[in-house]
This record gives C-alpha cells, sequence and structure tokens, in this order.
C-alpha cells in the first residue's frame, strides 16, 4: 500500500507518486508533522524525538518542559484552539459551558483502498479501489466528547493528497463549532513565496507572487461563493525555483462558498498553512451523536516547478474530479445567443442563428438569459422558470433547431429571484433577507434562501417541468451576485451562523439532483463568468465560463492565471466580435479552452466565414491534444515582454502545438522560442515550415521567431508531429 505505518514507532509515512508525507504520534497523543516533500524511504524515516532546542516560560508544555515539547513549537498536525498553540488553530470548539479550549489527542487509526466520498459535498474520487489509499486517524477531545476524523487519501501514481476532517458529537452535551479547517500543512522552512490568484469581474486569476515573512498572508472571500477577487488556490515556491524547476506546493480547496486560506511564519522559522471555512461567517451548532463534514483541500507536491505542479492539478481533475458523460466524451462545439442578442430574440431570430451556424460547422445553439417568465431586461422573473410564450414556444424552438441539425442549451440562474416575479409575490420570505434591514440589490436581483428544503425542492421541479418536456442537451448555471442580508425566516436565531455553509448545501444538493436526473445534459456553470471557478463547481459541471471579458489580449492574463490549477477542458473560451484584434486571434486564444462563439453569425462577412471554418477544422483537429495534452506555459502575460507563448504537448510527446500571440508591436528584434516537454530523441516536422528537428534541438536551441508574428498577423501557432 501507498501508506505505511510502523507501530513501534507510531510513524507514518504516506507515499503519493515521488511525494512523502510523515507524521508519528508523540507518546503524550499529539500528532506530529515531519515531513512534507520529496519521497524518502520507509526505513529511513527516523522517530522525531526532538521538538525544540530550548523553551521558555512562554512556551506552554504538556510535559513539565522534560524533552523541550511545546504546545507553541511543535509543528502540530491538526492542532486545537486555547491550550498552548498560539499560531492559526485548526478547529475551535464553544462549550455547553463556554469555553473554548479544546484538546483533541490520538485515539486510533485505519488504513484501506479506496476513497471515500464526503455526505453531502463534492469530492474527488477514484476510479478504482486499488488507485488510491486512505488513512483515518481518530483524535478525541475528552472534555467535549468531540471524536475528530482527520481523513487522508493517498494517490499511489501521481504526487496528490487529500484531506478532510470530519467531527462527531460523541458526549452528552451540545457544543458549538466555531472553526474546522479541511487541512493543515506544516513545512520545516520560510523560504517560500505565496501565489495566488486575485482578480474582479472581466479581469480574474490574476498571478500574485509574495515571499513569506514573520506574519500571516491569507486569502479569503466573504461573500458566499468562491468570488472573481481570490480563487481558493495557493501554491508556496520555494526561493531559486522557475517555472520549470524547484519545491512547489499547491493547494486547492474543493468548496465554492466563503474560505480562507493562509500561510504563517512562526518565530521558530516554521510555516504552516490553513485552509477551511472564512470563520467569521461560519459556526455550527453540533447535538450529541450529530456529525460534521469539511470540504476537502487538494495537495500536490513537485520539485518541478509551478509548471509541473499544474500539470498534475489537470491531469487529476480530468481523471478524478471532472465526472459523467462528457468526461471523455467529445464536447460540442457552441454558439451562445448572449452576446449576439441580449434579450431581444424571438423564435425566428434563434432559428436563423441556427441555420447560419449549421453551415459553418458549428454543433449546438444555446440561448441565454430571457426566455421565461416575462423576461425582456433584467429587472424581472427569476424564480419562475416557465417558459416566455409570447416570446417563444420551447418545444417548436428545440424541435426547429434539432431539425437544422444542432443540439439545443438553455440558461438557467436557479439560486436567483426577482422582486418582479410570481415566486416572490407568493413567497417573498424565500429570499435572504434581515427583517427590518432594506435589502441590497444587484442587477435588480435577490438571493434565495438555498438553505431551505422547500426552495430547493420548487426550483428542481419548475426546473424538471422544462428539461423533461424538451430535448435539452445543455445547461448553462449562472450566478450574478454574492451574499447579503444573509438571514433566513426559518432558521433560530442561535443557528444563523450556520446558513452560509448550509445555502452552499442547497445549492450542490439541487446540482446533484440536476445531474442525476439528467445525466446526458452538458452541465455548464457561471457567476458572472469566473466568479465560482472551483474544483466544488468542477465536480457537478466540467467546464466553466472563465470570464465574460472575450477580448483575447485581456483572455491571456485570464486563461494564463486559471491554468495555474484547472485543466483546458475546464476553460471555456469563446470567439466574439470584440473590436480589439482580428478574428486569427480570437480564435487562436479561445481554442486553448472549449472553444466555442459568442456572436452573430448573420452578421459575419465572407471572409469571417471562411476563417471560422478554419477556425472549427483546427478545433477538431486538435481536440484531444488540447484535451489530454501537458501545458507549458513558455512566455506569460506577466514577463513584460511583447508576445505570449504556451505549448501543449501530447502524453506520447508525438506532436505538440506551440501558440504566440503578440500583445504589442513587435519591434525588429532577434527572437528564438525554446519549446518544452517534447522527446530529445525524437525527430519532429514544424507544419509551417515542413522543417524537420529533434526535440532536443527545438528545445535547447529553439524556433526563429524573429519575425513572427507580424505585420496584421498578431497570432501564430505551429503543429509538430513527430516523423
Amino acid at each position: 500500500m501507498s501508506i505505511f505505518y510502523n507501530e513501534s514507532t507510531k510513524t507514518f509515512n504516506l507515499t503519493a507518486g515521488s511525494s512523502s508525507y510523515c507524521m508519528s504520534v508523540y507518546p503524550l497523543g499529539y500528532l506530529v508533522t515531519h515531513h512534507y516533500g520529496k519521497k524518502i524511504p520507509d526505513t529511513d524515516f527516523p522517530h522525531y524525538e526532538i521538538y525544540a532546542t530550548r523553551t521558555a516560560s512562554f512556551n506552554p508544555s504538556r510535559n513539565g518542559g522534560a524533552d523541550c515539547f511545546t504546545m507553541d513549537t511543535t509543528p502540530l498536525e491538526y492542532s486545537s484552539f486555547g491550550t498552548g498553540d498560539y499560531r492559526r488553530t485548526a478547529i475551535r470548539i464553544r462549550s455547553s459551558e463556554g469555553n473554548t479550549a479544546t484538546d483533541f489527542r490520538y485515539s486510533s487509526h485505519r488504513i484501506y483502498a479506496g476513497k471515500p466520498q464526503i455526505p453531502g459535498l463534492p469530492s474527488t474520487y477514484t476510479n478504482c479501489d486499488n488507485e488510491a489509499d486512505t488513512l483515518e486517524i481518530t483524535m478525541v477531545d475528552k472534555v467535549t466528547g468531540g471524536e475528530l476524523t482527520l481523513v487522508y487519501t493517498v494517490f499511489k501514481d501521481i504526487n496528490v493528497i487529500t484531506k478532510s476532517a470530519h467531527l462527531k458529537n460523541c458526549g452528552e452535551k451540545t457544543f458549538i463549532i466555531e472553526d474546522i479547517c479541511s487541512a493543515v500543512i506544516n513545512l520545516s522552512s520560510p523560504d517560500f513565496s505565496m501565489v495566488n490568484l486575485y482578480g474582479k469581474h472581466n479581469n480574474e486569476r490574476n498571478f500574485a507572487f509574495n515571499h513569506l515573512s514573520h506574519n500571516r498572508q491569507s486569502i479569503i472571500s466573504r461573500r458566499g461563493a468562491s468570488g472573481h477577487e481570490q480563487n481558493p488556490f495557493i501554491a508556496l515556491v520555494r526561493d531559486g525555483s522557475t517555472e520549470e524547476s524547484g519545491d512547489t506546493y499547491g493547494f486547492n480547496f474543493v468548496y465554492s462558498g466563503s474560505y480562507e486560506m493562509g500561510c504563517e511564519v512562526d518565530y521558530f522559522d516554521t510555516t504552516r498553512v490553513t485552509v477551511g471555512f472564512n470563520p467569521e461567517q461560519f459556526e455550527w451548532i453540533l447535538a450529541p451523536g450529530e456529525e460534521f463534514f469539511t470540504p476537502e483541500t487538494v495537495l500536490v507536491y513537485t520539485d518541478g516547478g509551478l509548471g509541473e505542479m499544474s500539470r498534475i492539478f489537470h491531469r487529476f481533475y480530468s481523471n478524478n474530479l471532472i465526472r459523467g458523460r462528457y468526461k471523455t466524451e467529445k464536447r460540442p462545439l457552441l454558439i451562445n445567443s448572449w452576446e449576439a442578442a441580449y434579450f431581444d430574440f424571438d423564435e425566428e431570430k434563434l432559428v436563423s442563428f441556427a441555420k447560419e451556424a449549421k453551415d459553418l460547422g458549428i454543433e449546438m445553439l444555446v440561448m441565454d438569459d430571457g426566455w421565461f417568465g416575462h423576461r425582456d431586461n433584467d429587472w424581472s422573473s427569476l424564480g419562475d422558470w416557465f417558459v416566455y410564450e409570447s416570446k417563444i414556444n420551447l418545444q417548436s424552438l428545440v424541435k426547429r433547431v434539432h431539425e437544422i441539425g444542432l443540439k439545443f442549451g438553455i440558461w438557467y440562474e436557479p439560486e436567483m429571484i426577482s422582486r418582479d416575479s410570481e415566486l416572490y409575490r407568493a413567497h417573498p420570505d424565500w429570499c435572504l433577507h434581515v427583517e427590518g434591514r432594506e435589502h441590497c440589490e444587484c442587477r435588480h436581483q435577490y438571493v434565495l434562501d438555498m438553505s431551505r428544503p422547500e426552495v430547493v425542492d420548487n426550483i428542481f421541479e419548475q426546473m424538471c417541468s422544462v428539461l423533461s418536456t424538451c430535448e435539452i442537451d445543455y445547461l448553462k448555471w449562472d450566478f450574478n451576485r454574492n451574499l447579503t442580508e444573509v438571514g433566513s425566516a426559518t432558521l433560530s436565531a442561535e443557528r444563523h451562523g450556520e446558513l452560509y455553509h448550509r445555502f452552499m448545501l442547497g445549492t450542490y444538493d439541487l446540482m446533484d439532483r440536476i445531474t442525476k436526473k439528467y445525466p446526458n445534459i452538458l452541465l455548464e456553470n457561471c457567476a458572472g463568468g469566473g466568479g465560482r471557478f472551483d474544483p466544488g463547481m468542477l465536480y457537478y459541471s466540467p467546464q466553466i465560463w472563465t470570464s465574460d471579458n472575450t477580448d483575447p489580449i485581456e483572455r491571456l492574463a485570464i486563461q494564463f492565471g486559471t491554468s495555474l490549477c484547472y485543466p483546458a477542458s475546464s476553460m471555456d473560451a469563446h470567439v466574439s466580435f470584440c473590436p480589439r484584434t482580428g478574428f486569427d486571434v480570437k480564435g487562436d486564444v479561445a481554442l486553448w479552452g472549449t472553444f466555442g462563439y459568442e456572436l452573430d453569425p448573420t452578421r459575419l462577412t465572407a471572409a469571417d466565414k471562411n476563417l471560422i471554418k478554419e477556425q472549427i477544422a483546427d478545433y477538431h483537429k486538435y481536440y484531444e491534444l488540447i484535451r489530454c495534452g501537458d501545458l507549458y506555459r513558455l512566455i506569460s502575460p506577466w514577463d513584460g515582454k511583447r508576445r505570449v507563448a504556451w505549448e501543449i504537448v501530447s502524453p506520447d510527446k508525438k506532436e505538440a502545438l506551440v501558440t504566440v500571440v503578440s500583445t504589442r508591436y513587435v519591434t525588429m528584434e532577434r527572437f528564438f522560442l525554446r519549446l518544452r516537454g517534447l522527446d530529445p530523441e525524437k525527430m519532429y516536422k514544424n507544419s509551417a515550415n515542413g522543417k524537420v528537428n529533434s526535440g532536443a534541438f527545438l528545445m535547447y536551441s529553439g524556433i526563429n521567431l524573429t519575425y513572427l508574428p507580424c505585420g496584421d498577423k498578431q497570432s501564430y501557432k505551429v503543429y509538430f508531429e513527430e516523423v
């Protein structure tokens, strides 16, 4: 197995691919971290005996100071609040007496093949039991009766470990969870920079790189969603590392609600990473016999830099997170009506779109916002998921589009409600609200109280009434505002601290029911673009609308940032009428993702149509390469150069696609682009000029792009194939 336990020393060695995670049970019962990084053999793993070289009266000890063990200096695997560890702790419980001192100690463990699912939450999975092993360590707090289980799943052939926790009240009194992390990771030095992905609507997932210092650095969401502003992903990159070399740790939270992820360097120059709920917006009452489950955190380690870390995440999510029919089946190339028509459409206009799209080689028409209730603008009808019959006949429209030869998709925003809607007039208390307080509006809409089962049931039934009567092939699930006035008409006052998480559980429940009832529908997630681009959503929808910003030059940074953690197959990217560049650049940038169109096909010129047909041919030619290949970021938008470049290499290294985009005017300069990831012994033919070179030449000498791209041609791509 990939999990080794030494009974004599009470040590655990978890081996994931070429990485090791090592810990032991200290005699007092505390679980202590020793190593996370490059693989070390089981036989070389010593029992960790000395925890500090010196202690002071300010370092609380559990052993009278006899062996220098202190709560404040030991790398505790899952530390408790209020009993001597002054760093960011993993769990804080308020007892029935009102105190928050907690002390969890080892009780038992078990090791087994496979991976458990987390009740009510999305999580990664195994395709067969022998793909991974799981370690469950049970710890007990004797005073409260809390029984904490730490769950580690170790994937044998890839450098991935997942961590989560669940807590059961085995005592006789109710207690309150005030804070609980899914993962704590201790590293033995501070010599790292933290990478995170920040942004805003239309400018998501920019790259931030900050060296750790003696304080706490964290990213946080308070929005009830993972958010445009910070993605639930951080990486630690050791000093001196590059894109393709050096110790790199990646952490991704499989959750779509409010969260906090952070790094703390202490006065002993050790680094602690914590991942969990935002404690400002979380509280949970746990009665005797009840259990609470945290979302999981995905951990990746590599000594191959950010590039290899990304490729590990890509492979893992493609194989062990994304599910369903379209995990492997080729996805239809679509055109969306939003930027083509906005709310101004009827059946005939959409049919005209379908006819033009069919002639171009597009495979699916998606009808976006405006088909339901009496929706002609964004002031009304959210929550009224019945057809706007004076605008369209949905069954007729779907039939006509299918007869043309296209699949048909539809837009929903299930978690939202408009004041001007039949649902709101019937149930004004069904939205999140606080009695006596004015309600904020964003996009003229409120948020439904997804913590209430009757609300989730109603929306599910409304959606089924459409999806079961029309042959829908695709569903776009939108989420266009964040949570405010987070109050519920049905939760008791003492349980309102649970509402943010209960909201997310209700959303996951609705998504789970829809995907199970309609397994053949391709579900795409959207949240004002990329406002919920996270692994929790990828569990239900294999692709996510990367950003509402379709400008291809702006999209370069957005897609580069997204690629730090998420695979190309998950990034929805479209060609639009954005005037900044020509269709060639738009197509080359969008080809990196799932690819599609966001425009009115009846407005295209003959030249545009010919170019789009070429793009569609490229989409089919390179589909498997882009979906399954390894990504190499050659020149990033943050390098300060005039060009951006990336490369995708097939797993067998027999083919590669290189794309270069000029972001500014390129003056005369000598420029050779060195490729990566090829087999140095193989010979490759350049599709652009017919030259044949070895992989070694292409990687170590490079291809001459001194004059490319140039003139009116702003982008350039070249395909290499083994000969």
